[in-house]
Parts: structure tokens; sequence; C-alpha cells
């Protein structure tokens, strides 16, 4: 454990991209065994452990010291493993000399264990860590493991220490499992490149950079196709022989919540496309909201009425795999051209072609952006028409160019702390507009940020919620919020939809904090007609 430790520690205090890189590829070279793939999973998000609930780790620390002492050191400290981490009794610790146990080894004792066993293995553990060993086991055992590497960051460090093209790691990515023994084999050219078993597996998904200040100023708009970008979510659904899987743009296989749509595939191939919920242009029927999807996303299993109700779809962007054949190294429109084909014989209606915009100029582009022609479209993408698939986010190829964002002024009302380097601060700030009340004026929740403010606003931020809590709910704080006393916040965001969910009726897609407004008095803030008035307009 101690090399993944002292890489953890390492990480968080290092905010440099290039010395994260430096760092994650140090490791990788220079650890064994499975201990390198298992920390790689667990950077990646792919670790496969069994976790532990927080209330048995307090329950343990409880056995060894004061409860109230340990409540204000949690205060203290804003995070769980590192609290235990520092008070665990050192005293009765039971720590080998030979530095303690190996990360392989502790994830295959945790693995292995039955149902009454854990509270004494990770009883034994913690006791046989140090300090850093037992943050970094705790945050292991626990999924919390945040520490602003990305899985994409881990990748490029495989391939900054082996010499290997990222686009390589990324393609067989999906179809490896840790601790990734084959791969590092293969980095280090000590065996040949794993050989993928079906493409009918996730596959590293090509991004697109938002249109900035300039970008278009110096291209041809005859050099690229534009599509309507939709408010669904990205995925891709991959078939070969009896394999069916949908992927969302992550990785996550999210195919039993849509039955639906595996059903209706019968052909082999590898689809790009955005997952939507209503009627196909086949079907002439409207494509409905983000928060019809909501409905069904999240879900282990869907019933008849679900499926009835929120008839689920996918509208194809692009083609990766047709049959066995890769075709990402075609350009789009030569993959589009097949990608029509395809879908115009796919015989159900769970499928449609994502429909391409014509356009002469970027002036007249950015006037049809302004005024889509559904609701649920939320901007244009813009592709090269020579653009050859690849993994990752490449300036220059795609294009997204969103509508304007929504902006509300609203009033802060709870805040809580984050986790990694924001521990300490109270970071994740739940906002609310007015409404009418049973005795006046009100605030309603209507959304929760956590980024989109600097590091001098956070100081800001947090300063507030520590001078101006009113009550606590656990890790929660509610802050002063009146007419003539609080915070206001401008609050920025993609789209917004009814919600059955939420106490105000409403639901933001993508909220983040614009701007702090000092200068104006909570009651000067928005009311929450105002956003109903953007979801009826929204509704046409």
């Amino acid at each position: 454990m101690k090399a993944f430790a002292t890489l953890l520690d390492r990480l968080v205090l290092t905010p440099a991209r290039s010395g994260k890189l430096t760092l994650l590829a140090d490791y990788f070279r220079n650890t064994p065994d499975p201990d390198r793939g298992y920390g790689l999973a667990a950077i990646a998000g792919t670790l496969d452990l069994r976790s532990v609930k927080p209330a048995l780790l307090r329950e343990l620390v409880l056995e060894r010291m004061d409860e109230v002492l340990f409540r204000y050191s949690y205060d203290y400290v804003g995070d769980l493993a590192e609290t235990i981490a520092l008070v665990w009794d050192q005293e009765r610790s039971q720590r080998v000399s030979d530095g303690g146990p190996r990360l392989g080894a502790v994830v295959a004792r945790m693995n292995a264990l039955g149902r009454t066993e854990v509270r004494g293995a990770v009883r034994d553990l913690i006791d046989r860590l140090d300090p850093s060993e037992r943050f970094a086991f705790i945050k292991l055992v626990t999924g919390g493991l945040r520490i602003g590497v990305s899985a994409r960051l881990a990748k490029q460090a495989l391939a900054d220490f082996s010499g290997r093209d990222i686009t390589e790691i990324e393609t067989l990515w999906h179809g490896l499992q840790p601790p990734y023994e084959p791969l590092f084999a293969w980095l280090e050219g000590r065996a040949e490149r794993p050989v993928l078993a079906t493409p009918a597996i996730f596959h590293s998904v090509m991004l697109a950079n938002p249109v900035g200040e300039g970008d278009l100023d110096a291209l041809d708009p005859a050099d690229f196709a534009a599509e309507w970008k939709w408010d669904g979510i990205r995925v891709q659904l991959s078939a070969s022989g009896a394999t069916r899987r949908l992927y969302s743009r992550s990785g996550d296989d999210i195919s039993a919540a849509f039955p639906d749509v595996l059903a209706a595939i019968d052909f082999e191939s590898v689809v790009d496309g955005e997952l939507l919920v209503g009627g196909t242009a086949r079907t002439n029927s409207p494509t409905r909201t983000f928060s019809d999807l909501q409905q069904r996303l999240n879900r282990k299993t869907v019933n008849a009425r679900m499926l009835e109700d929120y008839p689920a779809f996918v509208r194809a962007y692009d083609l990766l795999f047709e049959g066995e054949r890769d075709v990402r190294p075609e350009t789009f429109s030569t993959r589009r051209a097949r990608l029509a084909d395809l879908i115009e014989k796919a015989p159900h209606d769970r499928f449609d072609l994502s429909p391409l915009v014509p356009f002469g100029s970027w002036e007249e582009l950015e006037r049809i952006r302004r005024e889509p022609p559904d609701p649920v479209i939320e901007g244009v993408m813009l592709k090269r028409l020579d653009s050859v698939y690849q993994a990752g986010r490449m300036k220059g190829p795609w294009f997204k160019w969103k509508r304007d964002p929504y902006t509300v002024d609203a009033v802060m009302m709870y805040a809580q702390r984050g986790h990694g380097k924001r521990s300490s601060y109270y970071s994740d700030f739940t906002f609310g507009v007015w409404t009418a009340g049973p005795e006046g004026d009100m605030l309603v929740p209507v959304g929760k940020a956590y980024f989109g403010f600097t590091d001098a606003e956070l100081d800001v931020l947090d300063r507030y919620v520590r001078n101006n809590t009113t009550e606590r709910f656990g890790p929660v704080r509610a802050v002063r919020a009146e007419p003539g006393h609080g915070f206001v916040l401008e609050v920025a965001f993609e789209g917004i939809n009814r919600s059955t969910r939420h106490k105000s009726g409403v639901a933001m897609r993508f909220p983040r904090i614009a701007r702090l407004r000092q200068d104006k008095l909570p009651a000067d803030a928005d009311r929450l007609e105002t956003l109903m008035a953007m979801v009826e307009a929204k509704e046409g």
C-alpha cells in the first residue's frame, strides 16, 4: 500500500497536469504487478472492491477514542478518511516492520471476505497501516477517491511511460480487466498487443470543443457538416454476434434500463449516438425532454408501463465498426454514408439518423442555432468532413456550438464541504428563488452547483458560510437567507425542464455559478415564475 498511498499524497499536492503525469508514469514504471494494475484501476474508476460503509468505520474509531473528540476532529478536518487516518490509536497499532501489506494483497483479502468477516478484517488492516496508507485504504473501500486525476490522464501517463500512442491504449481499454497485466506486458514490450475478443465493447468516444471567440474565423464552412445537438445523453450501441450492449459516454453499461432498444437491434456494428425518449423521424412523433429520459435512467429494471410511457430510441451520429470492420480511420463523410445505409436498412423505429443542417456561412448557421426548430435541441455540432474518429478531445475536427446558456439570480440556501483538496472548504452550494408561500414570499431550492468559481471566489463563499450558518444537518449547513440579508449567485445552466422529483417543480441541466452578485440584495433575486416561464417557452 505504501507506494500507492505515497502516489495519492503527491497527486493531491501537485496542481500541474505535467507534474501529475510524471508522478503517474513513475508509479507505473517502478511498481510491480499486480499492485500497479490495481492502482491504475482505482484511479480510473474500474476497481471492483468490496465496499465498507462509513458507519462501520465510525464505529471502529469510536472503539478507541471519545465520541465528542472524534466529532470535533471530523468537523475540523472535514473528511472522514483523513480524520480516521490521523486519530487512529498508534499505540495499539500492529504495523509490521516490512512496511505493511501490498495493494494487491489488500484487494485480494477484501474481495475474499464473508459478510461477518468484514469488521475484523478492516480493523486489522487499519492497524497494520501508517496514516497515509490508512487514508488511501479508507478512500478505496468507501469509493471516495477524488484526487484530481481523470481516467484519461491515467491513460496518457501509460502512453508517456511506454512510448505507445494513447489512441491504441484507449482502443484496448474496455476489453481488459484489472489488474491489467497483459496491458502492462505489451506496454513494456514483453508481449504482443492484446487482442479484443469482439468489437462489441465500449470504445472511447470522440469529443468536441466548445466554439470560442474567433475559433471559426479562419475556418471554411464548406469543410464542415452541421448536425443538431439534442438534449439527451451520448451513448454507444455495440452489437456483435449474440452480444448487445448500450453504454454511456463514460463507459457505464446501461443496457438493463433499455431492453426495448436492445431488442430492436438486428445489425452488427458499433454506433455512436444520442439516447432520447419519444418518437423517431419514422414515427413522426415529437422528441421529448431530458426530464422524460430521466425516468428511464439509473434503473436496474423497467416495467411494461415504463416502456410504454417513455419509449426510448437512439438517434445515430457516427459509425465506429461496421460488422467486424473498424471504420474509425475513414473520413466523417465516408462513415456518415455507411451509417445512413445501416439505419435505412434497420426495420425498427428505435433508431434514426441525425439530420444534417444545411448552411452556407457561419453567420447563417448562427441564426439557425439561435432559433432551432425543436425545443429539445440545445445547439449544433460541427464536424470536419475529412475528420477521422479519434478518442478524446482534439482541437479542430469537431466543435459544439450550444445555445446561449440560461441565467438566473438565486440565493444561497445550503452549503456542504467538498472533497479532496476542497475538503476544508464549503464548496457545494444549494440555491433557491422566491415564490409565494402561506406567510409571504419564501425561498424554494431549484438547484445545486459546485463549480464555476475561482479559488479566490471560493474563499469568499466559504467565509460567508462560516459566518452566517443558522443550522447544521450533519455535513450540511443552512445559511442566512432573507430578503434583506443573504448571498446572491448568478447561476448559468444549459436547459430547464419540469420535474416531479423536485419541490420547485423544475430541474436545471448543468448548473454552475457564473458570478458572485454581492452587489444585489436577496430580495432582488429571481422568482420561480421566471423559471416556469423558461420551461413554457421551451415547450413552445
